[in-house]
């Protein structure tokens, strides 16, 4: 079997919602729409972690971002008065004794090319991490609404990642294009926003048509060029969609009907899209609720390329699954000890079939879910499965040993009060921008500014 080619696009901060073929009406997605019908898409894919670095570490080394000790953003936050357990130390890099997607694609015989945002540490960097052509943005110039290059540079990059192909094209390659979209600050075409002003936020929406066009023009260039056949073709996100005002934005996305969003262990933070091409392969058209976690991508693709998995990473991989064939079956464990710019609290999570246990770090306490029956996990089954729920935190607590996965220490500067403000008097994780009433928006936006005043960021080394 000849190997097959290898598209990933990996957007930043995209809702698992926010694609018409997801069911969101107010955002206009034909291309990706048309991605989906000719391939399989995923209704429960996962995150590694429901933030930016973490996540992508996770994508790009197979291990999960605990395994790591990358849990949060980088360069992550300060601790504050408001938190009653302080953040564990984290790591600023990959280190090189970690072999990530890059390098094992190229011992397999692949060129590979980088494209956009890396944000895993800047030293090392993607080229020392293997990849063969690297082509960044200087920093803050992603964001320059413009008529012919979109809000986010969406069509600078897609022009550097077809240059890529074009001059790999006889392939195999593997091309990895970040995109910037649609995290804040938002920029979009003002003809874009004109025009999609009855939906939720226009230039949300804006943003993600721009990002579509340019996914059009991949699959145009692709066909023109003859390798759409033999081409792997992954669209997906980060983390889950931002559901609470941040920074200047009074309105971002809703992750409806999942509850919360980027920076919550809840299904809002933690569920992205993802649609998988690949003619012949991977049927068209078909629809799974196979869980699936973005670690799982290193040994995936290397199934799908003929080579073998290495041993040793947290990762499994889905291809027979993609194929037509079983999905792997495994209980799915996450570890976030961070409080977040968006509300999130220190939590573990663990997925064990339809079962949903979240375990709040900074209180001895545990909620309980049925996805299978409550998506929203609105209605918390704890005190009705008090077995289960032992048994999964017992469980938990022995991958986080296994792992080595850093725990929280109490706070000795903790306030109380402040803790409680933005914590426990507004739970933000209820917060449902779709449906929410102008007290609930006033809460909200009173709530942002607390925690605007309570959070102070690193600086990045």
């Amino acid at each position: 079997m000849n190997k097959p080619n290898i598209v990933f696009v990996l957007c930043d901060d995209l809702g698992v919602n926010d694609l018409r073929c997801y069911g969101r009406a107010d955002h206009v997605t034909p291309n990706l729409d048309r991605l989906a019908a000719q391939g399989t898409r995923f209704t429960s894919a996962y995150a590694s972690q429901a933030i930016c670095s973490a996540s992508r570490a996770g994508l790009l080394t197979g291990l999960n971002p605990a395994r790591l000790h990358m849990t949060t953003f980088l360069p992550g936050r300060r601790n504050a008065a408001s938190q009653r357990v302080l953040h564990p130390e984290i790591a600023m890099n990959i280190p090189l004794e970690i072999k990530t997607l890059p390098r094992h694609l190229k011992e397999a015989g692949y060129a590979t090319g980088f494209v956009g945002k890396w944000h895993v540490g800047r030293d090392p960097g993607p080229s020392e991490h293997g990849f063969d052509s690297v082509y960044y943005l200087e920093e803050g110039r992603e964001t320059t609404p413009s008529a012919t290059e979109g809000g986010k540079a969406e069509y600078e990059l897609t022009r550097e990642a077809l240059a890529f192909v074009e001059s790999h094209r006889n392939g195999p390659f593997a091309l990895y294009l970040g995109h910037y979209t649609p995290h804040i600050p938002y920029s979009a075409k003002p003809e874009l926003v004109a025009k999609r002003r009855d939906a939720f936020e226009p230039v949300y929406a804006a943003l993600i048509e721009t990002l579509d066009d340019t996914i059009g023009l991949m699959m145009e260039r692709l066909d023109a060029w003859g390798l759409a056949e033999n081409t792997v073709f992954v669209f997906t996100s980060d983390n889950g969609g931002l559901h609470v005002p941040e920074s200047t934005h009074a309105r971002v996305t809703h992750n409806t009907p999942y509850r919360a969003g980027k920076g919550y262990v809840y299904e809002g933070g933690q569920r992205v899209p993802l649609i998988v091409r690949w003619p012949g392969h991977v049927p068209a058209g078909r629809v799974t609720d196979a869980p699936v976690n973005n670690i799982d991508w290193i040994p995936t693709l290397l199934d799908l390329a003929g080579a073998a998995p290495p041993p040793g990473l947290d990762g499994v991989s889905f291809a027979a699954g993609l194929q037509g064939g079983d999905w792997p079956e495994r209980p799915l464990y996450w570890h976030f000890p961070h409080y977040t710019n968006q509300g999130g609290r220190p939590c573990g999570a663990m997925r064990d079939g339809d079962w949903m246990l979240v375990e709040h770090y900074d209180e001895d306490r545990a909620e309980l879910y049925d996805l299978a029956n409550d998506t929203g996990q609105q209605n918390d089954r704890a005190a009705e499965q008090p077995e289960r729920v032992r048994a999964m935190r017992a469980a938990l607590a022995a991958w986080r040993r296994e792992i080595g996965a850093q725990e929280n220490a109490p706070n000795p500067d903790c306030r109380e009060e402040a803790f409680r403000r933005l914590y426990v008097d507004v739970d933000p994780s209820r917060f449902d921008p779709l449906h929410a009433d102008h007290d609930e928006w006033s809460a909200i936006h009173a709530w942002r500014t607390d925690m605007d005043g309570a959070v102070a960021r690193k600086r990045q080394p």
